[in-house]
């Protein structure tokens, strides 16, 4: 049991850091009409800068900030010079223009910060696992980040519908002639939004930092499963991208752990290990295509 519950948690992580990215995604999909193959560079950008200023200072807290002003910053620059101009264009022009943002992005973080990983160090206080059950030790700086992602999901709920620009979001997701027709500036709304879905990829890459490598396409390796998430959970909507990405964040981490040693009960380790490292990795590609087939829009698609 307690290592089910520690797997579950670890699920849970992983799927908070899957909402982050796939919640910024979706809605910018979704009311953009854009696909941001991009995306992925701005939680690295997020990573790199946040991990730099914290590592510059010593304080773990000035690389936050650092890393949310770099990531919608970085976000808004690219969206009023080169997203602006793709409104509207075929989503192969789109493809092509953010892959060459992504291998732009790549290249200028080389020459910043060089080609070798770098690493966060969290204070101590962050650090030193604490027992949450009999036998079960866990870092307090991941619980801090599952209540953080848990934070930023009520804290999206209430700015998409409870507020007035979740009003306007929500209107242009659905009609955005119309919005546009009634005197709503949509560039500007289109900026607002490609920068809070940029401010939600920093954030996830600097949350993401003390638990992974900080290195240069570390963005890419997470792009793909976050357009599953999108797919799955309805492209446009956020709750489709909670529900998703903590679905497809605790199954991932369930079949990496139990699968390969179930496996070892009828055949040899090295066989069972790779076996199960295959099987698992399918996973979540299976759980897209049971989806689409019984819902093609996805679990939550949005109305319009």
């Amino acid at each position: 049991m307690t290592l089910i519950f520690e797997q579950l948690l670890n699920g849970l992580l992983y799927g908070i850091m899957l909402f982050l990215m796939a919640a910024g995604l979706t809605l910018i999909f979704g009311i953009m009409g854009v696909i941001n193959l991009a995306h992925g560079a701005l939680y690295m950008v997020g990573a790199f800068i946040g991990t730099w200023v914290a590592s510059a200072t010593g304080s773990f807290w000035l690389g936050l900030p650092a890393a949310l002003a770099a990531s919608t910053l970085t976000g808004i620059v690219v969206e009023l010079s080169v997203m602006r101009r793709l409104y509207g264009r075929s989503h192969l022009d789109q493809v092509l223009a953010t892959f060459a943002l992504i291998l732009i992005f790549n290249e200028t973080t080389v020459l910043l910060f060089g080609r070798q990983p770098i690493f966060m160090q969290l204070p101590e206080a962050l650090a030193q696992p604490i027992e949450l059950l009999p036998g079960l030790l866990y870092p307090p700086f991941r619980l801090l980040i599952i209540v953080a992602g848990l934070l930023v999901a009520l804290g999206l709920y209430l700015l998409i519908n409870r507020t007035r620009i979740g009003m306007l979001v929500r209107a242009g997701s659905t009609n955005r002639d119309m919005v546009r027709a009634l005197g709503v500036n949509i560039n500007l709304l289109y900026t607002a939004i490609f920068g809070l879905g940029s401010l939600l990829a920093g954030l996830a890459g600097f949350m993401m930092s003390p638990v992974l490598a900080v290195q240069v396409g570390m963005g890419e390796q997470i792009l793909l499963t976050t357009f599953v998430v999108v797919v799955i959970g309805g492209v446009g909507s956020v709750k489709g991208a909670f529900v998703a990405g903590i679905t497809l964040g605790v199954l991932d981490t369930g079949l990496r752990a139990f699968v390969p040693g179930l496996l070892r009960q009828v055949m040899a380790g090295a066989d069972a290990d790779a076996l199960g490292g295959g099987l698992a990795a399918m996973g979540i590609y299976l759980l897209m295509a049971i989806v689409l087939l019984v819902r093609p829009k996805g679990l939550f698609p949005m109305k319009g």
